[in-house]
C-alpha cells in the first residue's frame, strides 16, 4: 500500500507527564487463552485435591499457591520476588480466582511444607493430563525418551551435590531423570536425584513406572523407547526386553575393545538406504562376555569432513578430506538397520524440550534451601511447559504423521514466543451494561492469535 511521506512522520517530540491510577488495566491481556484452558482442564480443582491431606496453617491452600506458581512462570518471571511487578493486574487476580495474591514470604513458607505424598500428587496429575491427551489422539505407538538434566546452584540446597556439570564446574547441582513423549514434546514425568550419581540411577525402576502408568491407559499402544549410551547396560536390556518394549540404545565404543576390533576387521560395508552414498552399516547378534543373551548391534559408519587444523594458504586450493564417524546401537527392533538408526537419531529433539525448559520455563533455577520447595517448583515449570502444549494441541490439528524420527506431530511454538505474541499484550477491563469485556487495542494479528485458542 502506497502512503503519503507526510503521513509517516510527526512533529511531536513533547515526552508526556506520568499519572499511576487503578484503570482496571492489564499487562497480560492474553493470559485470557490459558485461563480458558485452566477450566476446560479442571487444573484448579485437581492441585487443591494434590495438597488435601495437608494440615493448613495459613489464609491460602497449598493449591493456592500451586497455581500461583504456574502462572507465575508461564508469564515468564523467575524468582519468587517477581511476583511484586504484577501483584496488582486484574486479570491475574481474576485467572488465579482471588483478591489478593500471597505475599513472597507466604510462598516461600508453604513451599517448604510440601511432603512427597503431594508431590507424587502433582507428578500423578502431570501424568493424568499427558494420558489424557494420548487417549484422545489414540496414537498406535507411542515413544520415550530418557535422558538427564542438570540443575546448578550457587548455593547450598539441600539434596544438591557437586557431580559432573559441563556449564558450571564445581557447583551443586540436581540432575534428576526424565522420560518425555516424543509424539507431542511434553514431558510425562521425572525421577530426582541429586547431582553427584550415574545417569543409570535410578533408571531401571523409573523406565518400568512410566510404562506400566501408559499400559494402565492405553493398553493397546505399542511402547518403544530409546537410550543414549550411559544407560547401556545387561540389566536395562533385560528389563525392557522382558516387558515387551523396543528399544534402541546407544553402546559406549570405549568400554568394550571387541567392538573396535570388528569395525576394524569389517571388510564389507552395506550402504545405508536414503544415505547418498555417505552411510553404511553391518549387523551381528553380539553380546559382551558379562551378559546373560545375545542382542542385535547395528554398526553404522558415516562419511563425514575432517577439519583441517593446519594453517591454510588462501591462495591455494586446499582439498577437503574426508573421514569415518562411527557408532553402534543396541536394539531388538525389527526393522531394516537404516530406519532404527533414524529412530534413534530423533531423541536429539529431546534437548529441545530441555533447552525450551530451562530457557522458557525456569527449570534451571533452584529458589529455595528445602529440597521439597525445589521439586515444586520443577514440577511448576514441567506443568508450565505442558500446558503450553496442550494449549496448542487443543487448537490446531497435527501438522505431521508419525515420522522415522518420531518428529513431534505438532508445530510447536515455544513459550517466549506465545508470550510476545499473546499473553504479554495491553487491555482493560470494563463492564458495559454489566457484562464484563476485556479490550485490547486493534492489532489483527494479536486478534487472530487468541481467538486461534480460543474458538477451540
Amino acid at each position: 500500500m502506497r502512503v503519503a511521506k507526510e503521513s509517516i512522520y510527526t512533529r511531536a517530540t513533547s515526552v508526556p507527564s506520568l499519572k499511576f491510577e487503578d484503570q482496571e488495566m492489564t499487562s497480560f491481556a492474553g493470559l485470557v487463552v490459558f485461563q480458558s484452558l485452566f477450566e476446560r482442564l479442571g487444573l484448579f480443582q485437581s492441585l487443591e485435591r494434590c495438597c488435601s491431606h495437608l494440615a493448613n496453617k495459613h489464609f491460602y491452600t497449598y493449591g493456592t499457591v500451586l497455581r500461583c506458581l504456574v502462572v507465575h512462570i508461564l508469564l515468564g518471571y523467575r524468582q519468587l520476588r517477581d511476583s511484586d511487578h504484577y501483584r496488582d493486574d486484574p486479570l491475574i487476580k481474576r485467572v488465579l480466582r482471588m483478591e489478593n495474591l500471597p505475599s513472597v514470604p507466604t510462598i516461600s513458607r508453604m513451599l517448604g511444607e510440601f511432603d512427597d505424598a503431594s508431590i507424587d500428587g502433582q507428578r500423578r496429575l502431570n501424568r493424568e493430563l499427558i494420558l489424557d491427551r494420548l487417549e484422545q489422539e489414540k496414537l498406535a505407538t507411542i515413544t520415550l525418551d530418557f535422558d538427564g538434566s542438570v540443575q546448578s546452584t550457587g548455593r547450598h540446597a539441600e539434596g544438591t551435590a557437586v557431580g559432573f556439570n559441563k556449564q558450571k564446574k564445581g557447583a551443586r547441582s540436581y540432575y534428576p531423570l526424565f522420560c518425555t513423549v516424543a509424539q507431542s514434546g511434553q514431558v510425562f514425568d521425572f525421577h530426582h536425584r541429586s547431582g553427584n550419581v550415574h545417569d543409570s540411577n535410578g533408571a531401571i525402576a523409573f523406565a518400568l513406572a512410566c510404562v506400566a502408568e501408559l499400559r494402565r491407559r492405553l493398553p493397546g499402544a505399542r511402547i518403544e523407547s530409546r537410550l543414549d549410551s550411559a544407560f547401556f547396560s545387561d540389566a536395562m536390556v533385560r528389563a525392557l526386553e522382558d516387558i515387551g518394549v523396543e528399544y534402541t540404545i546407544s553402546v559406549p565404543f570405549e568400554r568394550f575393545a571387541a567392538l573396535k576390533e570388528m569395525v576394524g576387521e569389517r571388510r564389507w560395508w552395506w550402504a545405508t538406504p536414503g544415505s547418498q552414498g555417505r552411510g553404511s552399516y553391518f549387523e551381528k547378534r553380539w553380546k559382551p562376555q558379562s551378559w546373560q543373551r545375545r542382542s542385535r548391534f547395528l554398526f553404522v559408519r558415516n562419511t563425514v569432513a575432517v577439519q583441517n587444523k593446519a594453517p591454510i594458504q588462501l591462495d591455494l586450493f586446499e582439498p577437503r578430506e574426508e573421514g569415518y564417524e562411527f557408532k553402534v546401537v543396541v536394539t531388538n527392533k525389527k526393522g531394516s538397520a537404516g530406519k532404527v538408526v533414524r529412530f534413534h537419531e530423533g531423541r536429539g529433539y529431546q534437548e529441545k524440550i530441555y533447552s525450551e525448559l530451562k530457557t522458557q520455563a525456569q527449570m534451571g533455577y533452584i529458589p529455595a534451601r528445602r529440597l521439597a520447595a525445589n521439586k515444586v517448583y520443577l514440577l511448576a515449570s514441567i506443568l508450565a511447559h505442558n500446558l503450553s502444549r496442550e494449549l496448542q494441541m487443543q487448537a490446531s490439528a497435527p501438522a505431521r504423521p508419525t515420522t522415522e524420527k518420531r518428529t513431534v506431530r505438532w508445530v510447536f511454538e515455544g513459550l517466549a514466543t506465545l508470550r510476545s505474541k499473546v499473553i504479554q499484550r495491553a487491555g482493560r477491563l470494563t463492564r458495559p451494561q454489566g457484562r464484563l469485556t476485556l479490550t485490547l487495542g486493534t492489532n489483527h494479528a494479536v486478534e487472530n492469535a487468541i481467538l486461534h485458542y480460543l474458538k477451540m
